[in-house]
């Protein structure tokens, strides 16, 4: 059975969608920048092995990813998921799992890497907004991209609002995504990734749709 290894710094609501979608291999770790991260407290009733690697206790980032690596490492991972891991990662800790890394972003990639994503689609007017599951590389939030799932920009809606829209698809692509890397349905050649033919898809995602 393939290993998993989850990586949170806060309320780890992805890491629990992980959990609940009773994926094919085993989550053996969840792992922590955050001593007071309030995931933790649902991984540990889990009965999963829980490891704080506090970045603040280190003197510069290349220290803490150099730490951190090894924790990974030693669970021997064949997955590591970023579900809300809100620190960025050094090179060296991107090729050491090289193909072996998957994040969740919240905008449609390449549209608004980095934070406040929500907001920024609002400020832009976009018609859709949603999230996106890729592989992590050395280019921040510019990895090949697995699944993505677009939701509607609603005339009232706030940060918030979107938010709540978006994170909701987050808890159903993410778990689909690791699902077809553990059942080898997605592979990566030159720098995309190549999806199982045998999966179907919608044929379009339009908005404003036009109907009453």
């Amino acid at each position: 059975m393939k290993r998993i290894v989850i990586l949170i710094s806060g309320r780890g609501s992805n890491m629990r969608a992980l959990f609940e979608a009773r994926l094919p291999g085993k989550i053996v770790a969840v792992i922590s920048n955050n001593p007071v991260a309030p995931g933790l407290h649902y991984a540990r009733q889990q009965g999963t092995e829980i490891r704080i690697i506090n970045h603040r206790d280190f003197a510069d980032r290349d220290a803490f990813d150099t730490a951190l690596a090894n924790e990974v490492n030693s669970f021997a991972p064949d997955l590591v998921v970023l579900a809300g891991f809100m620190r960025i990662l050094t090179e060296a800790f991107v090729l050491r799992f090289a193909g072996r890394i998957l994040n969740i972003h919240p905008s449609l990639l390449p549209a608004f890497p980095g934070v406040n994503t929500h907001q920024r689609a609002l400020d832009e007017g976009v018609r859709l907004h949603g999230c996106t599951v890729h592989f992590v590389t050395t280019a921040l939030d510019h990895g090949p991209i697995v699944i993505q799932a677009a939701v509607p920009v609603l005339p009232e809606d706030d940060e918030a609002a979107l938010a709540a829209r978006v994170l909701e698809q987050e808890h159903h692509i993410f778990p689909l995504a690791a699902r077809w890397f553990l059942d080898d349905r997605i592979t990566l050649q030159d720098g995309r990734v190549r999806i199982d033919s045998t999966l179907r898809f919608p044929k379009a995602v339009i908005s404003p749709n036009g109907q009453n």
